[in-house]
């Protein structure tokens, strides 16, 4: 058997020193996590970022640099996950539609309330992608390149 990991998209949105996370409902309960999903068939990362900034917090969302790409095997399950995790900027305010499935809210959290949150973030790619924002690492969208 051939092994994949799950490709997936992440938004680093960072507004007034808050970071932009969603609080989701989950197989292992409740958990924080950038706006962030799978990749999905025919569409390119920068396309699915954008659609799961807007699916998961009603910000249209866009991308203006990679912050960067991170690969994360599940201490408990047989997966692993390489994340493309992009900033950006919000297209004005959230749209009035409602939220994807299993999101509960979307929150404007401050690093230290993140921090509180360590035990409940969906992986350790939470508090390291905002790691990686706050210490300025940006990459040009131009690094990928996508071929339909």
């Amino acid at each position: 058997m051939v092994w994949k990991p799950h490709v997936t998209v992440a938004a680093v949105i960072a507004r007034d020193g808050r970071f932009l996370l969603v609080e989701e409902d989950t197989d292992d309960g409740r958990a924080f996590n950038q706006p962030a999903g799978h990749l999905e068939a025919g569409e390119s990362l920068l396309e699915a970022v954008v659609r799961e900034t807007l699916e998961e917090t009603a910000y249209p969302f866009r991308p203006t640099a990679l912050v960067g790409v991170y690969q994360w095997r599940h201490p408990h399950k047989d997966l692993s996950y390489l994340r493309f995790a992009f900033t950006g900027e919000l297209l004005g305010d959230a749209l009035p539609r409602a939220l994807d499935s299993g999101i509960i809210a979307a929150h404007w959290l401050s690093l230290g309330e993140i921090a509180a949150q360590a035990a409940h973030h969906r992986s350790p790619l939470v508090q390291r992608c905002c790691d990686d924002y706050l210490a300025g690492r940006r990459y040009p969208l131009d690094v990928l390149a996508y071929f339909a």
